[in-house]
């Protein structure tokens, strides 16, 4: 049966479903979403729905087959997603206008940075909020190619990963190296040998967990290894080697706590470790204040050694 549209025009309520939407889609599923929301998958389920006789579409399919987006709600999320940014943009606008800071500021990172002590995220979170208290930072984590693709899409105002081809739209500086060190868990076979028995022949021959956003399968100067797993953030890396049947690369910093209680340890770090440069990285055409000063607190608190 079509559904049929409702033709009042655009509301302040068509505005908070359509954010009641879009946190769905981010969480990918009503249950996920409630936490933020603060409403019952049930009510979220009737925003939906209400949401869906408004625009004469169906938006998503939900069920026993899991959430999906259909072909109008893709649609009508990218147009949402635009809107809501416009908005937000007018919203710090008008704040500038009056000599204040205000809004939202979007910024996206990888994962594993609250242990990277070159970096001190929390410090430069710490000082943005002191200098800007009525701006509201949304923070999410997400894979290099993920965040470079929200940047230019406009969902994010600010990005901080490894970036191999920045677009010629979007400035980026270079803030500070992270080493990537290869990791076996104490439960794994080549935890007790001496590093003179290791040979990149046995390394290679060990199931291996790569990260999925990576684009070759394959370490430092191509040294293959065996894939037997994939994850996207360093948690779940960790996990796979703590299980003692993978090896996998994991920051220094991040691995340091597991390597100091005896639970993993580096292997042959002078010839398999590499570092991985991270830039802070805007599109050319933002002019929003608040990204600018969360821009100047997060490159003035880097170490850039």
């Amino acid at each position: 049966m079509a559904l049929r549209t409702s033709k009042t025009p655009f509301s302040p309520t068509d505005l908070r479903l359509l954010r009641i939407f879009q946190a769905v889609v981010r969480h990918e599923g009503f249950a996920a979403a409630q936490n933020e929301l603060g409403i019952s998958p049930g009510t979220i389920s009737n925003h939906i729905a209400q949401l869906e006789g408004r625009f004469g579409v169906r938006l998503c399919e939900r069920g026993r087959k899991g959430f999906s987006l259909t072909d109008e709600g893709v649609r009508i999320h990218e147009a949402a997603e635009n809107l809501l940014r416009s908005i937000e943009n007018f919203s710090g606008i008008v704040g500038s206008v009056r000599g204040e800071l205000s809004g939202t500021v979007h910024f996206g990172t990888v994962d594993a940075m609250y242990t990277n002590t070159d970096l001190q995220l929390q410090n430069a979170l710490a000082k943005f909020n002191e200098r800007a208290p009525r701006v509201q930072i949304h923070l999410e984590i997400a894979s290099p190619q993920d965040l470079l693709q929200r940047l230019l899409d406009g969902r994010y105002s600010l990005i901080l990963t490894p970036i191999d081809d920045a677009h010629p739209s979007v400035h980026a500086i270079r803030l500070f190296e992270e080493r990537q060190s290869l990791f076996c868990g104490a439960l794994h076979e080549l935890f007790k040998s001496p590093d003179r028995d290791l040979t990149p022949a046995r390394l290679q021959q060990s199931p291996y967990a790569a990260r999925t956003y990576m684009k070759e399968n394959a370490g430092p100067a191509n040294f293959p290894f065996s894939n037997a797993a994939q994850a996207s953030h360093m948690e779940s890396l960790a996990i796979l080697i703590l299980s003692g049947r993978y090896i996998g690369y994991l920051p220094d910093h991040f691995a340091a706590p597991f390597v100091e209680r005896g639970k993993m340890k580096s292997l042959l770090p002078d010839s398999t470790s590499y570092f991985d440069t991270f830039y802070l990285a805007h599109r050319g055409d933002e002019k929003s204040r608040a990204m600018t000063l969360l821009f100047e607190c997060l490159s003035s608190g880097a170490s850039t050694k």
